[in-house]
């Protein structure tokens, strides 16, 4: 049987073609490292990294979803055991009821426990809880010699493997400490805010007050409406916070898909006008001032999996994601970014601002204490690139970096500029990997 597939990122650009195993026993995935072949091995889960992180041109990829059981869950400690291809999606609909939820959820639900740990995902909470690494007790790597260590965070290989993009082995099992929770619902505070320093004036002042926060902003606005916004924080929902007609199914947890994206969107649909036209509908939309709404889970942190195959409305050329972090006290490198935007008309039709907390301590873990903005960027533009590199310059000059697990072409000559302890991890994997048997088209065109 022919088991070879084109692969692509959540972005749709730059396929490539690899053997894709599903996964099986453990007996199974040491026989596929072990003869996996010059063009080595990765593990893919559910292909929601948007370039190429979980492709592995020419050689193995191994589809870990198959191996989604939930295998031990202790309430009283919310220590719950799992294989590294269940997803978030599957661990809330099961776990929910139960009064616990992922301590950490990015905006969509289908990730797998394995790749959030390679990406060391981060989510709205980041500023209090920080990103999902820190709330893995242990875990199961597959090395490349066959073997099957149990690592645990006074590891070193377990911190150069939470955020290493699934480059020091294949993760089997994880055990995560989920948040206990009374309902599956948010209060949640809507404001407009008028432009950017109206936004980190709103954030800065508010940091202690809420478990969850993001701000929407408009990279089109220009002038004295630069970077206006729609600021939305929350903090979970207890049973009695819920109004009378919710609190005997408090934590119940179905979330419904409302659409399919059908495969029929032109390239260029997402243009600066059709974005602009947009961008001034979501903001007017939006409250000027709104406290203490009762949000579902599903409405608060995954807006986007209501669609099904959203990422097709970019059309068959497909778009990138670009995320970047810059310290706190370069809120000017911020503002000339979004400067930046506005004046090219880049259209961005996802623009979204957090603030990071402390680094979960991964080698390559992307979060560290400071601003991050990611854009949804349609392909086609020709200034697109020319753009991408200004902005990867201002990044880097302020001490700043960009998402991994986002990223489509950033240029090797910048990781070691991003990324300090790159030599670092290098050294960890080595002595893990010397052969370089894990790998993906990411590694090779960052030279990882």
């Amino acid at each position: 049987m022919d088991n070879r597939r084109q692969l692509a990122g959540w972005g749709r650009t730059n396929p490539s073609v690899a053997t894709v195993h599903p996964a099986g026993d453990d007996a199974h995935l040491v026989r596929l490292v072990t003869e996996a072949g010059r063009r080595g091995v990765l593990a893919r889960g559910l292909g929601r990294s948007y370039g190429d992180a979980a492709q592995n041109g020419g050689g193995v990829v191994v589809d870990m979803t198959a191996r989604n059981r939930v295998l031990s869950v202790d309430i009283d400690t919310a220590l719950v055991s799992v294989e590294a291809g269940a997803s978030l999606d599957q661990l809330m609909r099961l776990l929910l009821p139960l009064g616990l939820f992922v301590p950490v959820s990015p905006g969509t639900r289908q990730v797998t426990v394995g790749g959030a740990i390679a990406a060391d995902i981060h989510g709205k909470n980041h500023h209090v809880d920080g990103s999902f690494g820190r709330h893995v007790v242990a875990m199961d790597l597959l090395c490349a010699d066959g073997t099957i260590r149990e690592l645990t965070p006074e590891s070193e290989l377990f911190w150069a493997t939470v955020g290493g993009m699934g480059l020091t082995g294949l993760v089997l099992r994880a055990t995560l400490r989920m948040k206990k929770v009374e309902s599956a619902y948010c209060l949640v505070d809507t404001e407009r805010c008028v432009d950017l320093d109206d936004l980190l004036r709103r954030m800065a002042e508010g940091d202690h007050r809420y478990t969850y926060w993001v701000a929407w902003i408009d990279c089109l606005a220009r002038d004295s409406t630069l970077g206006r916004s729609v600021l939305t924080r929350g903090w979970p929902a207890t049973r009695d916070q819920l109004p009378p007609k919710l609190r005997d199914h408090a934590l119940d947890f179905r979330p419904k898909q409302l659409a399919v994206a059908p495969p029929v969107f032109p390239s260029g649909l997402l243009n600066r006008a059709s974005v602009a036209a947009f961008n001034e509908a979501w903001y007017r939309k939006a409250p000027v001032e709104r406290r203490g709404e009762v949000q579902s889970i599903a409405a608060f942190f995954h807006p986007l999996d209501g669609v099904a195959e959203w990422n097709r409305i970019y059309g068959p050329k497909g778009f990138l994601q670009y995320q970047f972090v810059v310290p706190f006290g370069a809120e000017d490198t911020l503002r000339r970014c979004i400067q930046m935007l506005s004046d090219t008309g880049q259209a961005s039709f996802l623009a979204v601002l957090k603030r990071f907390g402390e680094s979960s301590g991964g080698h390559l873990s992307f979060p560290a204490p400071g601003w991050t903005l990611a854009l949804d960027i349609p392909i086609g533009a020709a200034a697109l690139g020319g753009l991408l590199d200004r902005l990867d310059e201002e990044v880097i000059a302020a001490g700043g970096r960009e998402y991994l697990a986002k990223d489509s072409r950033l240029p090797a000559s910048a990781i070691g500029r991003m990324y300090p302890r790159l030599d670092e991890w290098r050294g960890v994997r080595r002595a893990a990997d010397p052969d370089g048997v894990f790998t993906s088209d990411l590694a090779r065109r960052l030279g990882l």
